[in-house]
């Protein structure tokens, strides 16, 4: 008979065992923890051996000046009914009006669709599950770092082993470094590229905590593109057991023409090869048919181009627990999101606006 209780501090390594994402490592936990963010483990247990882990954080509800919560479950296991379980017991005893889940449950793109996905989302509709508004993509680009350089170089698009010749041409210096001052560089460089994009960032303070988390975990790596003795674009690269994954990435506007972006992405699949890791997940795609108009789309179009696969994850769903409450949170979650959106584009339309929109948010 399993037994479902939070996991101790003590039990972290068997924990870790279990889980196969960052996001759900003991780390991040700590990490979270340290922005902030109530995280919970629990565990199910047959006698004192620990069968699956999962860790959730817990967020108020801005909107309502209650004890209500929201319980999120990011890039957990293939969803099953101990989980479901465990975890509407957990949001009970928390009062959180849903858990949300974005399970780490992929498959290729063109496997996937209805038919891959088809009975795990049936099962999750007849439990009081819904669909929930994604925090990640639906989809993500995917290397096997188990094929060798030839062939990985074979898969890329044809400019873009031209563009990594050219990086190589002009000399671009790849060097993976933890010092502070790399990884102040790196915050200038991602403050920089958000204020251009227009894209939303956490602040520093959560790269900070992130990183002193982390990196002596051995799971964060920083890497600098550099060229005529300046750091053009800097990568915080994650690893967890055999998988590596780009989730940060910040670059200059100067000297664009050297291509840094591509000798980075060229290094960092030769590390994973090296660090024994078997895949290298780009942290998310546009899918199958990108709309070119879309913000991301340069970032897509780069990606694609070194010939990733692309993947394809089961969804986001709500598993509700208070049926009065949620449609009142969801709705002030979309307005809250149509605000952002707004906010995004008057910054675009009136620049001048900008320091205003900023310190509103």
């Amino acid at each position: 008979m399993l037994i479902t209780r939070e996991v101790l501090p003590e039990e972290k390594e068997a924990f870790n065992q279990l889980v196969d994402h960052p996001l759900q490592s003991w780390e991040w936990g700590e990490f979270r923890e340290k922005t902030g963010v109530e995280v919970v483990r629990i565990g199910a247990f047959e006698g004192k051996k620990i069968k699956a882990a999962y860790q959730i954080t817990l967020h108020p509800i801005p909107f309502l000046q209650t004890d209500w919560k929201v319980i999120y479950f990011p890039k957990g296991p293939m969803p099953d009914q101990p989980m479901l379980s465990a975890l509407k017991d957990l949001a009970s005893e928390k009062k959180a009006v849903f858990v949300r889940l974005e399970p780490d449950v992929g498959a290729a793109a063109q496997l996937a669709g209805e038919t891959r996905f088809e009975t795990i989302k049936n099962f999750l509709l007849t439990h009081n599950c819904r669909p929930g508004r994604p925090l990640f993509t639906h989809y993500t680009l995917r290397f096997d770092l188990k094929k060798s350089e030839k062939q990985i170089l074979t898969g890329m698009k044809e400019k873009t082993r031209y563009n990594l010749g050219l990086a190589e041409k002009y000399g671009v210096r790849i060097v993976k470094d933890h010092s502070l001052e790399a990884f102040e560089t790196y915050l200038k460089l991602m403050q920089t590229t958000t204020q251009r994009q227009g894209f939303y960032a956490h602040n520093q303070n959560y790269h900070r905590k992130l990183w002193e988390t982390l990196e002596p975990a051995g799971m964060a790596h920083l890497f600098q593109a550099q060229y005529q003795k300046k750091t053009l674009a800097a990568w915080l690269l994650l690893t967890f057991k055999k998988n590596l994954y780009y989730p940060y990435g910040a670059s200059s506007r100067e000297h664009r023409e050297v291509m840094p972006a591509y000798a980075l992405m060229w290094e960092a699949i030769k590390f994973g090869q090296k660090k024994g890791c078997t895949s290298f997940d780009l942290w998310g795609s546009l899918g199958p048919k990108p709309n070119s108009k879309d913000p991301w789309y340069g970032f897509h179009r780069f990606k694609s181009g070194f010939g990733p696969e692309l993947v394809e994850f089961l969804g986001t769903f709500d598993l509700i627990i208070n049926q009065q409450l949620y449609p009142l949170v969801r709705l002030g979650e979309n307005m809250r999101w149509r605000f952002l959106r707004l906010k995004s584009k008057l910054k675009d339309k009136f620049p001048l606006i900008k320091p205003f929109l900023r310190s509103s948010g």
